[in-house]
């Protein structure tokens, strides 16, 4: 019996030499986007060319904020620890203006795409919009679709040399324009431009070239459908916010079934309006088949629609076929309803809503800051000093922060402590005013001291208040005085 199994397992056994290794990795099939014209392909050069306008020529813009502040409109100010944009001007402390950015820009994201799909990733993620202009330099250099494809399988010649390098070389040229755009946002854009040309710029600003150079000629060049399908988080949760009322690039099965070649003049009957001519794969720049559904893939760009309309006119029938449309319409017309479209529902009410409360928080903020900051720190070791006329004294840090752009001069006082006597470390603030340059922040070690008697409490809550000697604008901040127990 046991000889019997023994023979069995060998007779089945496969020989190791002949067993098959699988890899886990699928190569990656390169897609050779066709180019199409249409009303989607119109739109997409129109994003492509406003967003890089903005890109490149927003560092050069001028803003007079006077004599002591950058006159640079958009500028983000490692060194002073400022960011400029316009008439706004954001210090280091004002950090949640950034966050709350942040969130509106988030949920704004959120409110687009469950009513109107990804239109973020069709017309203005810097992946598409690059990848965009990488592919038509591809196509000026190349040719179409069919040639970049013969190009591709041809044996190596002088002249496929010449292509490709000379591509590859206007590729590396955009590239290092996209990093040399971004560092002018960090400093002032002609200084900068002048050290750049003259190879006096500082390392961090090659180094961000550089980097800026390689990630832009990889990722736009070469990894390009890769990043929205494995890189990018967003394609993945989207889902979450669509539902069957979103508006997103769908093919009509309901009048496209069942499918099958055409030649003009037969017969409709028993068959739907899709002639199989896949026109809608070969210009889809992720190599998608819209025809298979929604697709994590699908960036929602529209061009597959520009193609179908073309076929549909060649052929004598309506167009949208594939269109921008929503899952319950095309249910419904299964049905024989009618089309409808919900802009207002729960969800888009929710991050509208929430929009609204994020973007008032920020706007009252900004209308009703002071020009004026104090923050104190009180010593904690030692708590305080038994001084030898019998005064309690307690020393504190305290920081002024002049928003202005001129120099401006204030006066300290405090309150919930009666006979209570300022000093300051060094007398550099004689009679308690202190002067605080421009746009700047300045830091005093003061002392307060009191008569022992006057005090009740181990602790005493206490109010600093500093008044701007010309406009009378006030800064208060809550501190507490610390003496013996009582």
């Amino acid at each position: 019996m046991t000889h019997t199994t023994e023979a069995l397992r060998e007779e089945h056994a496969e020989p190791v030499n002949k067993r098959e290794t699988r890899s886990l990795y699928k190569k990656r099939v390169p897609i050779y986007p066709k180019s199409i014209k249409g009303h989607f392909r119109r739109i997409k050069w129109t994003f492509l060319t406003i967003l890089l306008g903005i890109y490149y020529v927003v560092p050069w813009l001028r803003w007079d904020r006077g004599p002591n502040a950058p006159d640079q409109a958009v500028l983000i100010d490692f060194p002073a620890r400022r960011f400029y944009f316009f008439f706004i001007e954001i210090w280091p402390q004002e950090v949640y203006y950034l966050t709350g950015i942040l969130i509106l820009a988030a949920l704004g994201l959120f409110a687009v795409t469950s009513m109107f799909g990804r239109l973020w990733c069709a017309w203005g993620c810097p992946q598409t919009v690059w990848t965009d202009l990488f592919l038509w330099v591809e196509h000026q250099i190349e040719g179409d679709r069919s040639a970049r494809i013969r190009l591709d399988k041809a044996a190596w010649s002088p002249s496929k040399v010449g292509k490709k390098a000379f591509k590859h070389v206007v590729w590396i040229m955009i590239s290092a324009a996209t990093g040399g755009a971004w560092v002018f946002y960090f400093a002032d854009a002609p200084t900068l431009a002048r050290d750049i040309v003259l190879f006096q710029a500082p390392a961090a600003a090659w180094l961000t070239i550089g980097f800026l150079t390689l990630s832009t000629y990889l990722l736009a060049g070469h990894a390009r459908e890769q990043v929205c399908t494995y890189m990018c988080p967003y394609a993945r949760f989207q889902a979450a916010m669509l539902d069957e009322q979103s508006l997103i690039v769908t093919y009509r099965s309901d009048r496209g079934e069942p499918r099958g070649k055409y030649k003009r003049g037969e017969s409709l009957e028993n068959r739907g309006h899709c002639i199989s001519c896949n026109q809608c794969v070969v210009v889809c720049p992720t190599g998608i088949d819209i025809r298979d559904g929604q697709q994590l893939e699908c960036i929602n760009c529209g061009l597959c629609i520009d193609a179908c309309n073309r076929v549909m006119d060649g052929v004598g029938f309506p167009r949208g076929l594939i269109a921008l449309d929503t899952l319950s319409n095309v249910e419904s017309r299964r049905k024989g309803g009618k089309d409808t479209f919900r802009l207002i529902r729960g969800r888009t009410v929710v991050y509208s809503s929430i929009m609204l409360v994020v973007g008032g928080i920020m706007l009252f903020g900004l209308i009703s800051r002071s020009p004026l900051d104090i923050n104190v720190l009180r010593d904690r070791n030692p708590l305080f000093v038994a001084l030898s006329d019998g005064s309690i004294r307690n020393a504190y840090t305290f920081k002024i922060i002049n928003k202005l752009h001129d120099t401006r001069t204030y006066s300290l006082s405090v309150k919930g402590l009666s006979g209570a006597e300022i000093s300051v470390a060094g007398g550099v603030a004689p009679d308690k005013k202190f002067t605080v340059a421009p746009d700047k922040l300045a830091s005093y070690r003061i002392f307060l001291k009191v008569d022992r008697e006057a005090l009740e409490n181990e602790a005493t809550d206490i109010e600093f208040v500093l008044t701007d000697s010309v406009s009378g604008t006030e800064a208060t901040y809550d501190s507490v005085f610390r003496g013996p127990d009582r």
